[in-house]
């Protein structure tokens, strides 16, 4: 058996601490993300702000922004039946990016900047 020096025990708490330092973390590391969610976003981004609905889908996005993986998970679960109106590729890839946490904040920044595009280019 090894004995407990002062250094041994030291060393097992440093080890410990490291292990536990984002085992509880709300903020994921943040991922980039692919092309073609880009796009998917670009394009969501697009009909909202077309449809002058930039202000209540902030409002929206910003309340449900920490249910964002139940959603996704919910989207998991309701595929078979929502694949009869969307894009079943798009489900999951909309599905995928609710799983990152920073993806709320990235489609907020989106179409805030495209609503300000929109507001600056109108006479």
């Amino acid at each position: 058996m090894r004995p407990l020096s002062k250094e041994h025990l030291t060393k097992k708490l440093r080890d410990f601490r490291a292990g536990l330092q984002h085992a509880f973390a709300t903020q994921s590391a943040v991922q980039p993300l692919s092309i073609e969610d880009m796009e998917l976003m670009e394009r969501m981004a697009d009909a909202i702000v077309n449809r002058s609905m930039a202000a209540p889908a902030t409002v929206f996005l910003e309340s449900m922004g920490p249910m964002n993986f139940l959603g996704s998970q919910a989207l998991h679960v309701l595929a078979p039946i929502i694949e009869c109106a969307f894009n079943a590729k798009e489900i999951e890839q909309v599905a995928r990016l609710l799983e990152q946490r920073d993806s709320i904040c990235r489609m907020i920044t989106i179409i805030e900047a495209k609503s300000s595009a929109k507001r600056a280019s109108a006479p």
